[in-house]
């Protein structure tokens, strides 16, 4: 498990009427703040500040096609070649970091076929390699390559 330390970041927060509003630096775009978008928005700056993972290269909420299913992934880290490298998935911090949030991130990635995969409560994390069908728990994130 990973505890997670965030940096000293200010988010831009608005209220609207009946809803409160944070803008992702990443989206470039305001979104709604539910507790899910709070861990997803602070882990993105633990990646981007803390491991120095280039913000150009991360993709939020994109729809990927689990058969004909239509889905989102919370984020993906892209590598130096544009290949996807990292599926990070967020819950809001109430949520245990179990096997079905972990199963969700593994449907995810039959389409991307990334190394490395990552869940999050916000709270804590559990990182993972995958190599050759194997996933190895790993004990921190990996540095950008």
């Amino acid at each position: 498990m990973i505890k997670i330390t965030y940096p000293d970041y200010q988010a831009k927060i608005k209220q609207e009427p009946g809803r409160e509003m944070i803008f992702d630096e990443v989206r470039k775009q305001w979104v709604l703040l539910t507790p899910e978008e709070w861990v997803r928005q602070n882990f993105l700056q633990h990646l981007i500040q803390i491991k120095k993972y280039p913000a150009a290269l991360i993709a939020i909420e994109k729809e990927i096609y689990l058969g004909d299913i239509k889905k989102r992934f919370d984020i993906v880290v892209y590598d130096k070649n544009t290949q996807p490298w990292m599926l990070v998935e967020c819950k809001e911090m109430n949520v245990e970091l179990n096997n079905m949030v972990l199963s969700q991130a593994l449907r995810y990635n039959i389409n991307l076929q990334v190394p490395y995969l990552v869940i999050t409560n916000g709270v804590y994390g559990y990182a993972f390699t995958l190599c050759n069908q194997q996933l190895e728990e790993i004990n921190t994130l990996p540095d950008f390559l």
